[in-house]
């Protein structure tokens, strides 16, 4: 890991009971670099992030903000939209910027043009795009060093998503550290840096061709998909849908064909290189149960 990571966890855990939700996870994150967090709903992404900012603390292992322990100094430092957006429904656009702008002792930040209409509207009124976009600025006005989005861009349209991505590339290219968690593999390919988390640990680290590295797929065409689906995932296959195509994951293609021949579907079955998606499903597999 580098020596001047913003963001630094090693060997990092955290229980809540008997339940581990993150197994002794070491990462870091740079200046001017975005470093996308991947995995599924209950991975532990987000209370990874929790560890790092020092909302809540490890049972096990280490976490560093800015070089140090994440205290209110530092986090002073940085941005943070979380999955709930962080705003008061209740107040309007400007009351909302006006108060985080406050608690940093920074002025309230100016509205971009898709917002300059809607000063005055409470929050709750705002449709999830421009709420996101308050949410932006909020984090922003103070001009952090490190910034931590969870889930930035659900919900929203392609484009609105296109204009937060913008802005995040911006942020990296002023020095910005900058982590992120999505859903969206298409948002994933942006990043410098992945992050894999399954089942509380980390299961893999490294640019996108790292993380795939060797592992195939196999893509099986037929009429009848919806069969060949059930078919093979009823022989416990790692398998997905790709449009119309069947695909499934490091698996031997003439296994998968005495499969559905034994089904009576006929099918070409093609071997073909595998997606990150398609990785991150091999990986979940393969990873242990955390430890209490």
């Amino acid at each position: 890991m580098s020596g001047d990571a913003l963001l630094r966890a090693t060997r990092a855990s955290r229980a809540f009971g008997e339940v581990t939700a993150v197994d002794d996870v070491t990462m870091d994150v740079g200046a001017g670099e975005v470093v996308g967090l991947l995995g599924a709903n209950g991975a532990g992404k987000t209370t990874l992030i929790r560890l790092l900012l020092g909302l809540i603390p490890v049972t096990g292992g280490d976490v560093e903000l800015l070089g140090g322990p994440p205290d209110r100094e530092r986090r002073s430092r940085l941005g943070y939209v979380p999955q709930g957006l962080g705003l008061y429904g209740d107040l309007t656009v400007a009351e909302n910027l006006a108060f985080s702008a406050q608690a940093y002792a920074v002025a309230p930040p100016d509205l971009p043009v898709a917002l300059q209409g809607s000063a005055s509207v409470l929050v709750r009124d705002l449709s999830l795009g421009l709420q996101r976009q308050v949410a932006f600025l909020a984090a922003l006005a103070h001009r952090p060093q490190v910034l931590v989005l969870d889930e930035p861009t659900s919900g929203v349209d392609p484009l609105a998503r296109a204009a937060l991505w913008d802005t995040i590339r911006d942020q990296a290219d002023s020095g910005t550290g900058v982590l992120v968690t999505t859903h969206n593999m298409q948002e994933a390919a942006q990043c410098d840096r992945l992050l894999l988390m399954s089942r509380a640990r980390l299961v893999a680290q490294g640019s996108e061709s790292d993380i795939i590295g060797g592992t195939t797929a196999a893509a099986v065409r037929t009429d009848d998909w919806a069969a060949a689906f059930a078919a093979l995932n009823a022989a416990g296959e790692p398998v997905m849908l790709s449009g119309r195509d069947v695909r499934v994951a490091d698996s031997d293609p003439d296994h998968l064909r005495d499969v559905l021949s034994a089904a009576g579907i006929g099918a070409e079955v093609v071997a073909v290189p595998a997606t990150i998606e398609e990785r991150m499903m091999v990986l979940a597999r393969e990873a242990p149960e955390a430890t209490a």
